[in-house]
């Protein structure tokens, strides 16, 4: 699962579902499928609250969504946002957003999606999707979530690189780096400097993100 430029978008799902092969899990898989064929690389993972999420890290984009039951958002990614280190790991991630519910999606939007955003005020939300129970087999707006999301970070990450300059130096050490690392450091990088204010990344600068970002 590659894209045809040099850095493909790795995307993880992070879902919870109370029904194992469920509605919520089809709709999941169709999502990965449907971001598989831009190129992208995908994995899926199933919530717990008190689990470790370091495990993120790995991911440019963080894509979150489960069911509505009872007017909350599906405990388990709910509970992961309150009780464990996933807030700590989603810093400077790009999200995509999505529940399922049988209610009318200005409801659905006012009432249940804040229940995830407010956990998420620092993060870029890419996309964001209220699937109603007819759509969540409807092939064409899954795809139309999936392009909305490959869009915006295609946008964002254009943005980013086209405003970012790097020393001799500091492109130096980086392509000192081994090759496995360093994308995702370059890609961390950037994001601490675009987040700080920073035009030009010199090697002080990337002794601080590194320092920011736990010494990758």
């Amino acid at each position: 699962m590659t894209q045809q430029n040099a850095a493909p978008m790795k995307a993880i799902i992070l879902y919870d579902s109370k029904t194992a092969g469920g509605s919520t899990d089809r709709l999941i898989d169709s999502i990965g499928l449907e971001l598989a064929r831009t190129g992208a690389y995908v994995e899926k993972a199933k919530c717990k609250a008190q689990a470790d999420y370091s495990f993120i890290q790995e991911f440019d984009v963080v894509i979150m969504g489960a069911p509505i039951y009872y007017l909350l958002v599906s405990s388990q990614l709910l509970g992961a946002l309150v009780q464990s280190n996933l807030k700590k790991n989603l810093k400077r991630k790009k999200i995509a957003l999505f529940l399922t519910c049988g209610s009318p999606e200005p409801m659905a939007t006012l009432l249940y999606m804040p229940q995830l955003k407010i956990h998420l005020v620092p993060n870029k939300i890419l996309t964001e999707k209220i699937f109603s129970p007819q759509q969540l087999s409807d092939p064409a707006v899954i795809k139309e979530f999936v392009d909305e999301l490959t869009e915006a970070y295609r946008k964002a990450t254009r943005k980013r690189n086209t405003s970012m300059h790097w020393s001799d130096e500091a492109r130096e050490e980086l392509n000192g780096l081994p090759s496995f690392l360093r994308g995702r450091i370059k890609t961390g990088v950037e994001e601490y400097a675009e987040e700080m204010g920073y035009s030009t990344i010199t090697p002080a600068v990337l002794n601080e993100a590194k320092a920011d970002l736990g010494g990758m």
